[in-house]
């Protein structure tokens, strides 16, 4: 039986003083979720842990920075999550069960840096940078630099993550998460896509063609005619690489261009050479990379949606 010393500090200062006292030897504990199933199965074991459950400093949320002890379940009920950081709730809407998302935080769920952790790529596309703080002091570094590898993250011993910071977006931005999986609740994504675009303007006369059941080269069309421009756009994958990715290539593609069938496809089939997934028991290499056309196509329409149509709740699920 495995025995520790438990501590609840109720400061950032605290715990890092804590930690040093066990030479780095301690673990960090937030929701649980991770650090004990580790401790179940042998792959950590710290002399003590340390929780960050009481420490106010890490459960900071608002529109431009979320701390790394906020649950899965604060930000699915924050109106500024549902609002302005749409692929984020997409994510925490689908991960896990409503008892999991009490406890899990977005922390934990970015430290694991697992290559399906849901709230990797809509935080890629949000250009999210990480605070890490330490007893030595702050850094912060972009998300994208902080995955390393397959659990491997940039978080060095005695480091905490604090906090996310997340730019604003105006109103003509639109962002979406796709986790595509064997069934709707309690799995991990065979693939997840998030997509983030800034058009040039949001006034498009055509709006209504997007809530009808028209094909998406006629809706296309329209927003060809009406010279609609991606100004920005980003586009992050899962579950493709060993680490959560962005399309580099696809985005600058897709930046400064009149929107079409053809360019969408085209994007589709750009970030689809940028991925390299392997088998696993979830799904085959060649199907992850076909399914990456398909949702980097539906994020692109769903990002454009959410711009046109911002009062819409409910968005048509189509087989583009």
């Amino acid at each position: 039986m495995l025995s520790y010393d438990y501590h609840k500090p109720d400061s950032l200062k605290e715990a890092l003083e804590l930690m040093v006292q066990y030479k780095n030897e301690a673990a960090f504990i937030a929701g649980g979720t991770d650090v004990m199933v580790q401790i179940e199965q042998r792959k950590l074991k710290p002399k003590a842990l340390i929780s960050l459950r009481n420490i106010a400093e890490l459960k900071r949320s608002d529109v431009t920075g979320i701390g790394g002890g906020v649950t899965h379940r604060q930000l699915q009920n924050d109106p500024i999550v549902q609002k302005e950081l749409s692929a984020l709730h997409d994510a925490v809407c689908n991960l896990g069960s409503t008892q999991i998302r009490n406890v899990a935080t977005i922390g934990g769920n970015i430290c694991t840096a697992a290559p399906s952790a849901d709230t990797a790529c809509p935080l890629l596309v949000l250009d999210a940078r990480v605070v890490l703080v330490s007893a030595t002091g702050e850094r912060e570094i972009d998300l994208d630099e902080f995955f390393v590898g397959p659990g491997k993250t940039a978080l060095q011993k005695g480091e905490i993550l604090k906090e996310f910071r997340i730019r604003r977006f105006n109103e003509k931005t639109g962002s979406v998460y796709i986790k595509h999986t064997r069934r709707a609740a309690m799995d991990l994504p065979i693939i997840g896509v998030a997509v983030r675009i800034s058009l040039n303007r949001n006034d498009v006369k055509c709006r209504d063609a997007l809530c009808a059941t028209e094909p998406i080269s006629k809706i296309m069309g329209y927003f060809e005619n009406e010279e609609l421009k991606c100004e920005d756009a980003r586009i992050a994958m899962g579950v493709v690489a060993p680490r959560p990715i962005r399309a580099k290539q696809a985005e600058a593609s897709l930046t400064g261009k009149v929107l079409s069938e053809k360019l969408v496809a085209e994007i589709g089939e750009i970030a689809a050479s940028e991925s390299s997934p392997r088998d696993s028991v979830r799904g085959e290499a060649w199907y992850r990379r076909e399914m990456v056309q398909v949702l980097v196509r539906r994020g692109i329409m769903k990002a454009i949606e959410r711009v046109v149509r911002p009062e819409a709740v409910f968005y048509p699920e189509r087989l583009w």
